[in-house]
């Protein structure tokens, strides 16, 4: 497997799960601390040195774009202030990557989401796929331990997370023989089973390393779940005529479209900034006092 620098992150989604803050901006560009949802995203694609960046969007995510782009008469305005370090991160987001954007024209899917960037892959190219809402903080990242992997396996590779019995149902499921490194061979995949059917608790989370092959079977696959194209449907096709590896993702994830999980990634970023910490752990402590009177 070549050296993979392309990653396909669908963004095209109305964000229902993240209503009434995402009715008139992208549910990824909301912001967790400091920087919206999208930019940890691409910085962990860059991490894993995913430089170009296909985002499958919609007419009403063209901010998205923007947030990647120059503002000039900003950037010209914290000059004049001598605000430097403000400076600094606006032109560091410009210049971040190389933006490529295919529109999704129906929202039909995750599975059509991707099969919408076809053209942006080469025949026998391996690719990232990163999903918009899912912030994963590892060392490495949770892209750079796929991507180890799948070179390393010459395989498509995903990336799961043990989740709870009762919770199953929000996610597509793996099963497969686990070798001693940890890491599944997959056997088969469900999308959102219901409670006490699924074939096990290793849920696939927004992350994977697939090649061009995947779209033959995503031109094959009919519409699943939610009447949607599912990646998972296509994905199991071709682990059942292929190999597939499921690679269980060190490190902490948060589901940016998931309240609890949302309003825990803004804490958890915010204590890592010393200035506002010893102020942000006092009101805590006081919240904590109030709610739990």
């Amino acid at each position: 497997m070549q050296k993979i620098t392309k990653v396909i992150m669908p963004v095209a989604g109305l964000g229902t799960r993240s209503l009434p803050a995402s009715k008139n901006i992208p549910k990824e560009m909301l912001p967790v601390f400091n920087k919206p949802i999208i930019q940890y995203v691409v910085e962990e694609a860059l991490e894993a040195e995913l430089s170009n960046v296909v985002f499958v969007t919609g007419r009403e995510k063209t901010v998205l774009e923007d947030h990647f782009d120059h503002h000039f008469p900003l950037e010209e305005t914290l000059e004049r202030a001598g605000k430097k370090a403000l400076l600094g991160e606006v032109i560091n987001a410009a210049n971040m990557i190389n933006l490529i954007t295919v529109r999704q024209k129906e929202r039909l899917g995750l599975g059509h989401a991707v099969l919408c960037a076809e053209t942006i892959i080469h025949d026998n190219e391996a690719f990232g796929v990163m999903v918009g809402d899912d912030l994963i903080l590892g060392e490495p990242s949770g892209m750079k331990q796929l991507i180890d992997v799948a070179q390393r396996e010459n395989m498509p590779v995903i990336g799961v997370l043990e989740v709870a019995p009762e919770h199953v149902n929000k996610y597509g499921i793996v099963a497969g023989n686990t070798r001693e490194d940890g890491i599944i061979e997959i056997t088969d995949m469900v999308e959102k089973p219901a409670i006490g059917t699924a074939p096990s608790c290793m849920a696939i989370i927004g992350r994977y390393v697939l090649t061009s092959e995947i779209f033959k079977y995503l031109h094959d696959t009919k519409p699943g779940h939610g009447g949607e194209i599912q990646l998972t449907d296509a994905l199991k096709a071709y682990a059942l005529e292929h190999k597939m590896l499921a690679v269980p993702i060190k490190g902490i994830r948060f589901d940016a479209g998931d309240w609890v999980d949302y309003l825990t990634a803004n804490l958890f970023f915010a204590l890592k900034d010393t200035k506002i910490k010893p102020e942000l752990l006092k009101r805590m402590e006081k919240l904590l006092q109030d709610y739990s009177a």
